[in-house]
């Protein structure tokens, strides 16, 4: 517990104005969830105004609240709560919210290292792979929820809003947490969610097209991924090490970029990493469906590893985990166990067994280049005929959605177009999209109904043959309009591999 003004004031935050004081017994963005005491925050930019929520806060025993307009400060002042309002200016109000709960936590970030893995691709399963290698007092937190002690819990984003985050940080930190690994999304970076975090580390895996919705360009997408190794490092004020994939464009422009800072200027300790270039350097021993090998060489010495995921692009992310290993200072015989008895991320190239002898792969892939290696790393398998299913989400970037076709047309056999998560865009206009960009004379269908045309692709394979299904991954859920409906590729494929007539 502590005091409104005291806690503004050493958060260091300039509020637009304050009325009252209240003691804090704790901080949350959810009316439902507001108990006695509790301080009430009135999120920005959300699909409607969050300050209709304050008289329900009130009525639960909220006794103060942040808010970002002056008609919710005038609202909150009538309810008999101590009001703050801070700007309306969505990255600045969640700047100022991150610094004001790390306050009143005391801030988790000091007592365990965080670890914040950013790019388009390989996020989740780099930070999943990097939780186990570190050990039980890891945590996780990313796409798939929060992971602490090994409950996974659902936190609805990848990187979520800073009362939730920072909530989540002092559990890990009250449960002996001593790493916290997380995904740290571009949305969060550039609305400046993560702001007080401090973090240790940050690894990129790659960057290539996505959310372009949102950034608008791809530089704009970029600024927003640097600012993990360059603002939010400078603002940690603590030692950081970048980690960074010397084998992608964008890894080599950032590495060298800061090997010409000017005396004075901020920096971050690199550590790079690749399979053609970097300090830890990588090679592909071994590839097969659900495993491969690695020899790994790091300044201390080198190691072969083998590892129980399978697909090329794997390799990448493992190679990235080993170089984060050796950055905290984990020895090479430390890290030729690491990953030893990991368990593969859910949705990640994950195959479906079955006795037909089909091979099943689900994927989370939604932007070409994760198609193209996905894509790739199945023909590395040898397959009878590749055939890949999937479609583009609704409300989403639309100009990726030519070029994904583009890639299954040209590295598949047989492409069925279908839906993704249409959410509330016509499902007609995604496969004109998708449509524009397939090679001509290539082969493929439209199936826009998802569950017949993983049924379809199914009994089109043979034994031999290697069906993909990218896109959703680990998702159990399709989004139709703004309704969640249950659907989950897995189990679609083993309903339809059971149904499967004449292949057993």
């Amino acid at each position: 517990m502590i005091d409104l003004k005291v806690l503004l004031e050493l958060s260091e935050v300039s509020p637009v104005r304050v009325d009252g004081d209240a003691s804090v017994f704790a901080i949350v963005s959810d009316s439902r969830r507001v108990e006695p005491g509790a301080m009430f925050v009135c999120m920005p930019g959300l699909s409607r105004d969050t300050h209709e929520f304050l008289s329900e806060a009130r009525s639960k025993g909220a006794k103060s609240a942040l808010v970002f307009t002056e008609s919710g400060f005038n609202t909150a002042k009538e309810l008999g709560m101590a009001a703050v309002q801070l700007s309306a200016d969505v990255p600045e109000f969640y700047a100022s919210v991150g610094l004001i709960c790390r306050e009143f936590y005391s801030d988790p970030t000091l007592d365990m290292r965080v670890i914040g893995v950013t790019g388009t691709n390989g996020k989740t399963t780099v930070a999943w792979l990097l939780q186990q290698a570190l050990g039980p007092d890891a945590a996780y937190m990313g796409t798939l929820g929060l992971k602490i002690g090994g409950k996974l819990t659902d936190i609805g984003n990848t990187t979520p809003f800073p009362t939730d985050l920072w909530e989540a940080l002092n559990e890990a930190r009250s449960k002996g947490v001593t790493h916290f690994v997380m995904e740290v999304s571009s949305h969060s970076l550039d609305q400046k969610r993560i702001e007080g975090v401090r973090f240790d580390l940050g690894l990129f895996t790659n960057l290539s097209q996505d959310h372009l919705d949102y950034h608008g360009s791809m530089e704009a997408y970029k600024a927003a991924k640097l600012r993990l190794f360059e603002e939010v490092a400078e603002a940690s004020e603590q030692p950081f090490v970048a980690v960074i994939n010397a084998d992608d464009p964008v890894g080599q422009e950032w590495i060298a970029r800061w090997e010409k800072v000017k005396l004075g200027e901020f920096a971050p300790l690199v550590l790079s990493y690749g399979f053609q270039a970097g300090t830890v350097r990588g090679t592909l021993k071994s590839l097969a469906f659900d495993s491969l090998e690695l020899g790994v060489k790091i300044p201390e010495g080198e190691f072969e590893a083998k590892i129980g995921v399978g697909g090329k692009f794997n390799a990448e992310n493992c190679l990235a985990v080993f170089a984060a290993m050796a950055a905290i200072g984990r020895s090479p015989s430390e890290l030729a166990k690491a990953l030893s008895e990991a368990k593969p991320v859910p949705g990640r190239f994950e195959s479906i067994t079955n006795t037909k002898g089909i091979g099943v792969i689900v994927d989370y892939a939604h932007t070409d280049d994760a198609l193209e290696k996905l894509l790739e790393s199945g023909r590395d398998l040898n397959p009878g005929k590749m055939i890949c299913v999937f479609g583009c989400g609704g409300d989403r970037d639309r100009t990726k959605r030519p070029k994904m076709a583009g890639v299954s047309t040209r590295l598949a056999d047989h492409t069925v177009f279908t839906s993704d998560n249409p959410r509330t865009e016509d499902p007609a206009q995604i496969m004109a999209d998708l449509l524009s960009g397939a090679r001509e004379g290539s082969s493929f269908e439209v199936i826009t109904d998802r569950q017949a045309a993983i049924q379809s692709a199914i009994e089109m394979a043979e034994r031999g043959d290697l069906v993909v299904i990218a896109g959703k991954g680990h998702e159990d859920y399709q989004i139709v309009g703004r309704e969640k409906l249950p659907f989950d590729d897995r189990i679609e494929a083993l309903r339809a591999l059971s149904s499967a007539v004449g292949k057993a």
